[in-house]
């Protein structure tokens, strides 16, 4: 069978050096040297400003009273200049430091984006929260922790009326709150504008050519599983290491001028680091998505893509799903977004067979050819890009070879390999938390990931490395079998596409593995042939015979292939409540913590498994 032929796409790297350290110790890092690159983000958008000034930077979609997007809003590189040193100069005047940044508690928009480059002028590091601290918790614990940690001097969001409740909860009373829109009846508030209007001076330029290498741009909180976020440091070398190393591991990004639609949260380091980041760095266009992967949400992405056709695409797995379900009958969809796109490119979970079949008969039908799908491995540590598939026939947990001047270390822990990282994108540590920067960096100063990884082909070094599972995750059963969470988890997932949303897996201790399944409610609405209310009643969606008779059959074909009591999903159960961001279970981008969902939910874990639980199933085949 011949290979599918693919939009032409270059790779950087693809020749690594390996050497051997003590016994079950080897190092390796890419032949390719990591180039010169800038001392400092900012001088990227100030080279941009001053050669190409009216080139467009940042647009978002104007949002109405009724919360309906209407036409975009745009900022060139020149405007943005002007606005950031405005900026800049309010928050030199107001004397703030590392020790009082600036945290921003909404959404990505074109205020945040101005203000975040305004801090970075000024060499005042800011601090995206994740949003739903501030609209979803209850209890606003991870807020409060985030600020106790910073201890913040200014506070900035979109709107008093939606980040009120949060301000007046948890923001002290010496804090100066700027908002961009609304007002706090109860206390003094700084009108963005404000900020906007400052006049700039030389102390603009002054305080920018103070800063370097190690000034702090940002922190960037963790989602935290068992324990409270910590605040990763994000220094100017690690930003601009990442991106140069980036440039040389993704030579399409710098082949024309970028455009990205992106709805990424800027709180994470994907969106914020990743994204961001690179349309600074290579004076490209981020159209910014207010759409998400998300039923309610997913319509204004496939609305912006019907309009803006992006160089390459990012997105999380769930996007791409609801991409290739799209694409399936909507032309003008098809057409607008495949129409120059050479890349696209998902993290932060496993993207199932199905929908990569989906996206590869959509471009097939459209293009006579596919656009290479790739992917990363990385963290909020590493800036994040670390490694990086070296060809387009990239498989589902591959995650290819060092990026350009980092160097990584394998461990042989137990029967996993551990990766570890050392290089300039990788943080100096925690923001006052010297133990836990301690505890995560090992005797040659590699930063310990925790992340298990082997080789795609022992025989070929030179294909790089896949992912196996987080070391954290993997447990031992009663008769002492170990058993490795994440390939498992990936199985499970792609098995029972689309009705599975994500899957945790249980069995510490037990003498049988089992599956709790977070179901996705739409594919199951669907399957389950319920109308009208009954269709909104999960417990009946869940409890109806298609979607019973689904996940019997999805159980039976797992045991049926199950090479052993680590591989055999024994039972299995449907969690009707879906996770939650005030225990830690899922992150605003989507992605599940494990051992939160485990420590939470641990009465349904022991019901699962001492054949108590309602609704549990188990394979029929034995």
């Amino acid at each position: 069978m011949s290979e599918p032929a693919f939009r032409p796409l270059t790779f950087g790297v693809t020749r690594v050096e390996q050497r051997q350290g003590a016994p079950g110790v080897c190092y390796l890092k890419a032949q390719q040297p990591l180039r010169e690159h800038p001392t400092r983000l900012t001088e990227r958008l100030q080279h941009w400003a001053k050669t190409v000034p009216e080139r467009l930077f940042l647009a978002r979609r104007m949002q109405h009273d009724d919360g309906k997007f209407g036409d975009w809003r745009q900022v060139s590189y020149g405007q943005a200049w002007a606005a950031a040193r405005s900026i800049a100069q309010g928050l030199i005047d107001r004397g703030l430091t590392a020790q009082r940044p600036v945290v921003i508690l909404s959404e990505n928009d074109l205020e945040h984006a101005l203000l975040a480059m305004g801090c970075m002028l000024a060499g005042v590091p800011f601090v995206p929260v994740s949003p739903p601290y501030s609209l979803i918790s209850q209890d606003f614990a991870k807020l409060r922790h985030v600020l106790d940690t910073v201890t913040p001097g200014l506070v900035f969001a979109a709107d008093g009326a939606r980040y009120g409740k949060a301000i007046r909860a948890c923001v002290g009373e010496d804090v100066e709150v700027v908002l961009n829109k609304g007002l706090l009846t109860d206390r003094p508030c700084t009108a963005f504008a404000e900020l906007l209007a400052t006049p700039a001076s030389a102390a603009v330029d002054a305080a920018m050519q103070a800063t370097g290498p190690d000034t702090i741009v940002k922190f960037l909180f963790t989602s935290g599983s068992t324990t409270l976020p910590k605040a990763v440091i994000n220094t100017h070398r690690m930003w601009c290491a990442n991106q140069q190393q980036m440039t040389q591991s993704m030579p399409v990004i710098t082949e024309e001028p970028l455009v990205l639609v992106d709805w990424l949260p800027w709180n994470h380091t994907f969106g914020g680091n990743h994204n961001f980041g690179m349309v600074v760095y290579n004076g490209g266009t981020l159209y910014i998505d207010d759409g998400k992967p998300s039923p309610a949400l997913v319509g204004e992405t496939l609305r912006n893509l019907r309009e803006v056709a992006p160089t390459v695409y990012f997105n999380v797995p769930a996007g791409f799903e609801a991409i290739a379900s799209a694409m399936q009958t909507d032309a003008t969809l098809r057409r607008n977004l495949l129409s120059r796109v050479k890349m696209f490119f998902y993290a932060g979970a496993g993207l199932s067979q199905p929908v990569w079949d989906s996206l590869s008969a959509s471009q097939e039908a459209e293009l006579g050819q596919r656009i290479v799908m790739t992917t990363s491995m990385g963290m909020t540590e590493s800036a994040p890009f670390a490694l990086f598939v070296t060809n387009p026939n990239v498989k589902a947990g591959d995650l290819g070879v060092p990026a350009p001047g980092l160097e990584i270390k394998l461990v042989q822990t137990g029967d996993k390999t551990e990766l570890r990282y050392r290089g300039p994108n990788i943080t100096p540590g925690y923001w006052r938390a010297p133990q836990e920067t301690a505890k995560h960096f090992d005797e040659e100063g590699f930063f310990c990931s925790g992340d298990a990884v082997k080789w795609i082909d022992e025989r070929d070094i030179h294909q790089g490395l896949r992912f196996d599972g987080r070391i954290a995750e993997d447990f031992k059963l009663a008769t002492g079998t170990f058993v490795s969470v994440g390939p498992l988890r990936n199985q499970i997932i792609a098995a029972g596409a689309p009705c599975i949303q994500d899957v945790v897996i249980t069995g510490l201790g037990q003498h049988e593995v089992g599956a709790m399944v977070f179901p996705n409610l739409a594919a199951c609405r669907a399957l389950s042939g319920l109308s009208g209310e009954a269709a909104q009643d999960v417990a009946q969606v869940l409890a109806s015979r298609p979607v019973r008779a689904h996940f019997q059959a999805l159980l039976d074909r797992l045991a049926e292939q199950a090479t052993g009591s680590a591989r055999r999903i024994a039972r299995l159960c449907l969690l009707a409540d879906p996770p939650t961001i005030d225990r830690s279970e899922i992150t605003d981008k989507g992605s599940i913590n494990q051992r939160a969902v485990l420590a939470h939910r641990s009465a349904t874990v022991e019901a699962l498994h001492a054949d108590t639980l309602p609704g549990l199933l188990k394979p029929n085949v034995h």
